[in-house]
């Protein structure tokens, strides 16, 4: 996640490229041509554009028609962040627009500031930008305007990608710089949107069982992603919040939920949220014994079986056809829409995984660069899919007899064996969980468990950049020569 202040910092400090010329090999007395070595740094003008995309969450959403501040908000409003459930998510859509990054915001009055964005980056300096307007960050020593790319959270990762291709070509064509390629810094599901750009430009996902042929045609707009926090492999967590809803607790914390808001029917409408979730080749669950599962992700039939989300849940299913009538086509039952929602939400999100797993025969002409935190540097500190805080990587599942239903847990609780016997809660959260920042595994922001892909990828790690652990007081470390 990334705040105002600390789009600040990154402008700066981390998303500008190092180049060193090279003047090796020119060997004994041989006088090199400084005219022709130098000659495309002198026709260099500027530097590249940047182009900052947040994440999830990180965004106020605003209701366009009444000017209402539906997120970040704590209480729920006529129009709030539940998208209208229909046979195509594609298609879905409401009023609300998003209007700028958050920093930090109070959900509710007298009581302390929650830190969205700013928390991982609050020591990350030093500051030499200006703010704008309209999302426009103006660096002094910038020739080329870096940009916040607001979009809404809650729709197709792609739907985003293609918004975002054409800003970059629109900043390309008002410069006139037709073959400009800018950086991208990306957070959280930000750089999902970012990667798919680099891999396929504005390519739509196709409409039948295969992905689409990897490209890289955005290679003509992006020369460099820095990524923090991004869930290559997906997340558990978000999984988690389409079962139960929004926490503000992360880790092996007990989840509390943010009164009504962000609800498991507001993650249910989202189409982000699942293509958050972890990817089939990664994704862990486990069974009574703590043994792993085979589990088809993508399957309607699966989250029927065991009641994931809310278009099992029979009470959910009553209300929606008696509130929702009118968004409810002649064709369709009240019932029909929620099941055909719901299969259009996971076949959508499977071919988005697909696209993003796609194997590398070459190396990447677009650099990818995972920023990370180190174990053992300040707790206090930003942190990006470090190895310090307890992470959700697995759920478990069994059969309760006593409710006759299927369960499915997301956080560590004491529980029993097959055979009766007890289960640890320690045992239970050893299984269930990975090193991580809390919110986010570092085996997923570092695609590790992708072999396929990982031998191949042109995939890169850079650690954090920031005061307390260079103990530098300027953080000017990347600049363009």
């Amino acid at each position: 996640m990334i705040s105002r202040s600390t789009t600040r910092t990154l402008a700066l400090g981390v998303a500008i490229s190092l180049q060193i010329p090279a003047v090796l090999g020119c060997g004994g007395r041989r006088v090199p041509d400084l005219a022709r070595v130098f000659s495309s740094a002198r026709e260099q003008t500027g530097k590249r554009p940047i182009i900052l995309v947040p994440g999830i969450l990180n965004m106020e959403l605003v209701n366009s028609e009444t000017g209402e501040t539906v997120w970040p908000s704590a209480f729920r409003s006529h129009d709030d962040l539940d998208l209208p459930i229909t046979s195509d998510p594609l298609t879905s859509g409401d009023s609300l627009v998003a209007t700028k990054a958050i920093e930090s915001t109070r959900f509710l009055p007298l009581t302390p500031k929650v830190k969205i964005l700013q928390d991982r980056w609050s020591h990350c300096g030093p500051t030499s930008v200006i703010k704008k307007g309209n999302g426009i960050i103006r660096p002094r020593t910038v020739t080329a305007i870096p940009t916040t790319r607001l979009y809404d959270w809650r729709r197709d990762n792609v739907q985003m990608t293609q918004q975002l291709i054409h800003r970059i070509a629109s900043l390309k064509s008002k410069l006139n710089k037709p073959d400009l390629r800018s950086n991208v810094v990306a957070v959280s599901m930000g750089g999902l949107i970012a990667r798919y750009a680099a891999m396929y430009a504005d390519a739509d996902l196709p409409r039948d069982n295969y992905p689409p042929p990897l490209t890289w045609a955005g290679a003509q707009h992006i020369d460099k992603i820095f990524m923090f926090g991004v869930p290559n492999e997906g997340s558990m967590e978000a999984f988690a919040t389409i079962l139960r809803g929004y926490s503000i607790t992360e880790g092996d914390n007990k989840p509390r939920r943010l009164f009504n808001k962000l609800s498991r029917e507001d993650a249910f409408s989202a189409l982000a949220f699942f293509q958050l979730m972890p990817h089939q080749e990664t994704a862990r669950f486990l069974d009574q014994d703590l043994r792993l599962l085979k589990i088809d992700m993508y399957d309607p039939a699966t989250w029927k079986l065991y009641g994931w989300s809310v278009a099992p849940d029979p009470e959910f299913r009553k209300r929606f056809a008696h509130k929702r009538a009118d968004q409810i086509a002649t064709n369709h039952t009240a019932e029909n829409l929620l099941d055909l929602h719901l299969a259009a939400i996971l076949e959508r999100t499977r071919l988005f995984h697909q696209a993003l797993d796609a194997q590398l025969s070459a190396p990447s002409p677009v650099a990818l660069l995972a920023t990370t935190t180190p174990g053992g540097l300040p707790a206090w500190g930003p942190r990006f899919a470090g190895d310090c805080d307890e992470t959700l990587s697995a759920s478990v599942i069994f059969y309760d007899k006593n409710k006759n239903r299927w369960v499915t847990v997301t956080s560590p609780k004491e529980l029993l064996y097959s055979d009766g016997q007890k289960i640890r809660r320690e045992d239970v959260k050893r299984a269930m969980y990975l090193p991580g920042d809390g919110g986010l595994s570092r085996a997923s922001a570092l695609w590790q468990n992708l072999e396929g892909v990982r031998v191949q990828s042109p995939y890169k790690t850079i650690h954090r950049l920031c005061k307390p652990f260079l103990g530098a007081g300027d953080m000017r470390v990347f600049r363009e020569t």
